[in-house]
């Protein structure tokens, strides 16, 4: 007997199955769901127009990459080299629209030229020369970060105006990056379901060889499914130096790891074969959405890259039994698949449970690792170039030790010495309303942006132990780096007595603090003129790398009699590779005045160190950064004593 149904309850069911049914059939969707009411419910600044629009800005870059390698993914291939491209790209444009005086617009072709030739010779080594795809673009991504630093001679360069527009916004309020992203994801989409070249890939990541013997040409198809990724990351390249107003050589190191991670958690499997733009979309959105979140809950710059990680196992595990548990239904009996039955309600049930985890997850972890206190009256946000180096360590202990003493909400980021992360985490300290901001910049123009929004936002900015270029701070609490370099090369030069053939080992090529540390050096080294230097290596401020490279010179310079590093980890090791010779026959000269520092000059074994005291550096820019919020009156720079430690006086730092 047939049974009526009311028609407004059949739509109301058919709605609600259907939601339903979008959301089960799509785990990462389903995660980004999660994500985006967990993180309103956690914080009241999240769900504003200000900082969803923060959120878009924020994954366009990783989004437009993620396009390009899930072409290579469905193809069943990996790119590795996407960020040095994207970089590579950047600064061929700017240096060609500025050094080599080329109309902006044949620039442009250029830089695009250039991403598709990384591409392209990607492709032919994989497709014509056999390699895995992981060791060719593993090849591109050394030879294209090489290039970039050779070209700009390891300096940012700045953008030309009329490309910068890609990095601002329309009306005032709507990101152009935005809009780039979604026009790229068009026509990602649009070549992955209606071209040839589309169907080619799911052929080739299927079945490369029964492509092959259907009469498909998977060696060109090869070539263009690589040449594409690179097309694409030129423009992420584009748009992320739009952004920072200046191409990077160092810029969007480690995005191809992102943009892996947005395509596998959009559904996309590693075995080829299977993957959509639209899920590589939802899979950058929930990046971009674990990261503004935490920001905007003061979770500690540590504990940031666990929480991340844990939620992006969890976005893939979901989506993991999700596709088990379909597999299952499809094999069951009639019964289990019918609307309803026992097969549903478990898979459901299964569903259902797997989200309340994520939820308590995401939930758990904010309140465990949050940090500040919701009943301080002054909110302060800190954004340190890196917190993979001891200097800036100490400078966030100081910090933090002067705000609990005066009762601040202090959250600290760090910006990984990615201006573009800097440029995020700003924005997210704009979009939150914190009362100041302290900004420790990577990159003195490309943080310019960031503190400009700030400026209009009428938060007082500090700047610490870097300045700003192009936009308003209150302050600047700093010690003189060039002035440092010029102590260092008096100190080296006054141990021996004028003459003597020195090594000097550089910071990560780029950075300001690089720059200026080595400009003082050898302005101050002049003045000796015994004094030769025979070799300069950069190091990138890493003690490892200072072992190593300090090690590989000694076999072209044995009879060196000086070493000067840019900063103690340098030194460090430089003297682990040394030895015996370190503090006797070679004087080694450090930067940065860190207890390891200071414990191998009282050891005898690194001669001395150039102390900046970074704690009082950042206890400083703290009270500097009340005041500011406060509406009182403070000095446009406030410097901090710059002293060399030698083992006569190391006991007044220890």
């Amino acid at each position: 007997m047939a049974t009526d149904t009311h028609p407004s309850k059949a739509h109301a069911g058919g709605a609600g199955h259907t939601l339903r049914r979008l959301l089960l059939d799509n785990g990462a969707l389903s995660a980004l769901v999660v994500l985006l009411v967990a993180m309103s419910l956690l914080s009241g600044d999240f769900l504003t127009t200000q900082n969803l629009l923060n959120v878009g800005v924020q994954a366009a870059v990783t989004a437009i990459l993620a396009f390009g390698v899930t072409f290579v993914i469905v193809s069943a291939g990996i790119d590795l080299s996407v960020g040095s491209v994207a970089a590579l790209s950047a600064t061929v444009l700017a240096w060609s629209a500025t050094s080599a005086g080329v109309p902006v617009w044949l620039a442009v072709i250029i830089a695009v030229a250039t991403g598709l030739a990384c591409g392209f010779v990607s492709g032919a080594l994989v497709a014509y020369g056999k390699l895995p795809s992981f060791i060719a673009t593993l090849a591109m991504l050394s030879v294209a970060r090489g290039l970039s630093l050779v070209i700009s001679q390891g300096r940012p360069i700045p953008f030309p105006d009329s490309v910068s527009v890609l990095g601002d916004t329309l009306g005032g309020w709507l990101p152009v990056p935005v809009l780039v992203m979604i026009a790229m994801g068009l026509i990602a989409a649009l070549i992955l379901a209606r071209t040839y070249i589309g169907r080619s890939m799911y052929a080739i990541g299927g079945n490369e060889e029964a492509a092959r013997l259907s009469g498909l040409r998977v060696k060109k198809q090869k070539l263009a499914i690589y040449a594409l990724s690179g097309l694409f990351a030129a423009v992420a390249g584009i748009v992320l130096a739009s952004r920072l107003v200046s191409a990077q050589p160092q810029a969007a190191q480690g995005y191809e790891l992102d943009a892996i991670a947005a395509v596998v958690i959009g559904g996309a499997s590693l075995a080829g074969g299977v993957g959509k733009a639209s899920g590589t979309l939802i899979g950058a959105l929930i990046l971009a959405v674990l990261r503004n979140g935490l920001n905007l809950l003061s979770v500690s710059a540590f504990w940031q890259q666990v929480v991340i990680g844990v939620v992006i196992a969890l976005a893939v595990l979901l989506d993991t039994l999700r596709r088990k548990a379909g597999s299952g239904a499809a094999t069951a009996g009639g019964s289990s698949a019918a609307p309803g039955g026992p097969g549903k309600g478990r898979k459901g049930a299964m569903q259902v449970g797997i989200v309340v985890v994520c939820v308590a997850a995401v939930v758990a972890a904010v309140t465990f690792f949050k940090s500040g206190s919701s009943g301080t009256t002054t909110k302060v946000g800190m954004s340190l170039s890196t917190l993979n180096n001891p200097f800036f360590v100490q400078m966030k202990e100081g910090a933090q030790a002067e705000a609990e003493a005066a009762g601040v909400d202090l959250t600290v980021t760090d910006a990984q010495n990615d201006a573009s992360q800097q440029a995020n985490q700003l924005e997210n300290f704009t979009s939150s309303g914190v009362d100041s901001v302290i900004v420790n910049p990577v990159d003195s123009d490309a943080v310019g942006p960031g503190v400009r929004g700030a400026n209009k936002a009428d938060i007082p900015v500090v700047a610490a132990d870097r300045g700003v270029n192009k936009a308003k701070t209150a302050t600047l609490v700093a010690s003189d780096n060039v002035a440092g370099g010029k102590l260092a090369a008096k100190s080296l030069a006054d141990r021996l007595g004028g003459k003597g053939s020195i090594i000097v080992l550089q910071g990560t090529a780029g950075t300001s603090a690089s720059r200026e540390r080595g400009a003082g050096f050898a302005e101050g080294i002049k003045a000796y003129p015994g004094i030769k230097i025979v070799a300069t290596q950069p190091a990138d401020f890493d003690r490892t790398k200072g072992l190593d490279v300090m090690t590989n010179l000694l076999q072209s310079h044995p009879g060196i009699t000086g070493v000067f590093a840019e900063n103690d980890e340098m030194a460090l090791g430089a003297v682990k590779a040394l030895g015996s010779k370190a503090g006797k026959s070679v004087s080694v000269v450090g930067f940065d005045g860190t207890p390891d520092g200071l414990t191998a000059v009282e050891a005898g074994t690194l001669y001395a160190s150039v102390a900046q005291q970074p704690k009082e550096l950042g206890k400083i820019a703290v009270q500097n950064a009340v005041r500011a919020a406060d509406g009182k009156k403070v000095d446009s720079m406030v410097k901090v004593p710059v002293k060399v430690v030698t083992r006569q006086n190391v006991a007044d730092f220890s």
